[in-house]
């Protein structure tokens, strides 16, 4: 009996030396940025399961959602944060910034979510404009949207529930401009075989945002999507 406790005791004092050692040491503090959960996220920081979990939190948490888009470099985006409002009845808005360019021109300023604008920046700089470089051989210099903020059901129905877009957590992409004159649209282009550079640069844009993006949808989910990307913040890695 008396040995049976002292095993016993000899095994808690090993399990809280380990502790203390783990504790002392303090071994997270020497993992990458992007893999230290208590690091903030950073719009450079490569995208992995860490990140995406720091990517997620920012929907509570406006505070820290500006700080991961003002650690962008400079000159990597112009963007102003928006008060909480309802521009329509029954559509509020909350943790929203309206976005006026990035590293690259829009048809239009357009307003979203904090951290979907987060998420967009982090994916234009790691993966749309090295897929740009990689098919088109070409600067990307425009994005042609179709809106973000629509304060709607899903597909316009009234039985339906609400879109993403009623709560600017969606940004509609339909078509790219590069500096060499390259014009690329989803409608036109994604299953283009006279110009497979373009239909190649599409389907990678597509595959490389569900990295990104709770929800990616394209031309492939359904005829409503035939001319462009549908990019939110819902979901996890619901990708059509």
């Amino acid at each position: 009996m008396l040995q049976t406790i002292l095993l016993r005791t000899l095994k808690w004092l090993l399990l809280l030396t380990l502790l203390a050692g783990i504790a002392i040491s303090e071994p997270w503090r020497h993992l990458p940025p992007q893999w230290n959960p208590w690091v903030p996220l950073a719009i450079d920081h490569p995208m992995n399961l860490i990140t995406k979990w720091k990517l997620s939190r920012l929907q509570n948490d406006p505070v820290q959602c500006i700080a991961a888009l003002d650690s962008a470099p400079e000159g990597a985006i112009d963007y102003l944060a928006l008060e909480d409002y309802t521009p329509v009845t029954g559509c509020p808005l909350s943790n929203v910034v309206r976005v006026r360019r990035t590293g690259i021109e829009y048809n239009a300023s357009f307003t979203v979510t904090c951290p979907l604008a987060v998420a967009w920046l982090m994916f234009e700089r790691q993966k749309l404009q090295p897929l740009a470089d990689q098919h088109i051989h070409s600067g990307l210099q425009r994005v042609d949207h179709l809106g973000s903020f629509a304060c709607r059901n899903i597909y316009h129905r009234d039985n339906a529930r609400r879109s993403q877009h009623a709560s600017a957590n969606a940004f509609d992409v339909a078509g790219f401009r590069f500096a060499d004159g390259t014009h690329v649209t989803v409608l036109k282009d994604w299953n283009n075989h006279a110009a497979p550079a373009k239909a190649a640069f599409l389907k990678d844009i597509h595959r490389s945002a569900c990295g990104y993006f709770g929800t990616v949808l394209g031309p492939d989910y359904n005829q409503p999507h035939e001319n462009h990307f549908h990019l939110d913040g819902s979901g996890f890695n619901f990708c059509r």
